[in-house]
């Protein structure tokens, strides 16, 4: 089947908030006297930050009744880091405007919450592009799940395999492809050689290095 949608996740892909969300995260467990690593942080990138603080929470012992309020602190403090200092990844007007010009129906599908989204958005000026956009924040279940991308996917008319998604995670990833879609895994550079980025069909180290070879080769 044809391809006629591309679906790109957000965080760590269009904007490089990844370590902002690990400073938030850190700023907040700090108060309960714990610190994540950053091998920590990176085994759990991608998923939903309620599910974050739950898995931290539990595996460090920490009193769940705590757990409401340190996701709304790490949330809160991942957006103003945002506005004041992330910063656009490479390669984003390129991929927009390579779609667009082929006509494609474009979505965005995060384990972020609304406001992260329309923030991004602003940020990146790629409202004018977008047919739809789908938070997890509100899904019986988040990434790993396919669910987000299937709504979006939904939102758009478009069946599962006419889609390529764009993801930075492994999360993302088992995500994108449980929903049968075509993905390219653009990990950070600090893990480009981890082996589980070898379920994806493509993977790529930057939005910018996308062109027609990888675009017939998604799409034959």
């Amino acid at each position: 089947m044809a391809l006629t949608t591309v679906i790109f996740d957000i965080d760590g892909l269009l904007i490089d908030s990844e370590p902002l969300w690990h400073e938030a995260a850190t700023a907040v467990f700090n108060q309960y006297g714990v610190k994540l690593t950053d091998a920590m942080y990176a085994s759990t990138t991608g998923l939903r930050t309620k599910e974050f603080v739950q898995w931290w929470f539990g595996y460090f012992g920490i009193d769940m009744v705590h757990a409401v309020e340190a996701e709304k602190d790490i949330v809160s403090g991942v957006l103003k880091r945002i506005e004041e200092k992330a910063n656009i990844m490479p390669g984003v007007p390129h991929i927009f405007e390579f779609f667009a010009n082929k006509q494609f129906k474009i979505g965005l599908a995060t384990s972020s919450p609304p406001e992260l989204i329309d923030l991004v958005v602003r940020m990146t000026g790629i409202d004018a592009y977008l047919s739809a956009t789908a938070s997890a924040e509100f899904l019986p279940f988040g990434k790993p799940h396919p669910q987000v991308y299937l709504n979006c996917a939904e939102a758009m008319h478009s069946k599962p395999t006419e889609c390529i998604c764009f993801e930075d995670s492994f999360n993302g990833l088992i995500s994108a492809k449980a929903a049968r879609m075509k993905c390219v895994i653009i990990p950070h550079h600090s893990l480009n050689k981890d082996e589980r980025w070898g379920a994806a069909d493509l993977k790529l180290s930057s939005l910018q290095n996308f062109g027609e070879l990888h675009f017939d080769r998604l799409n034959s």
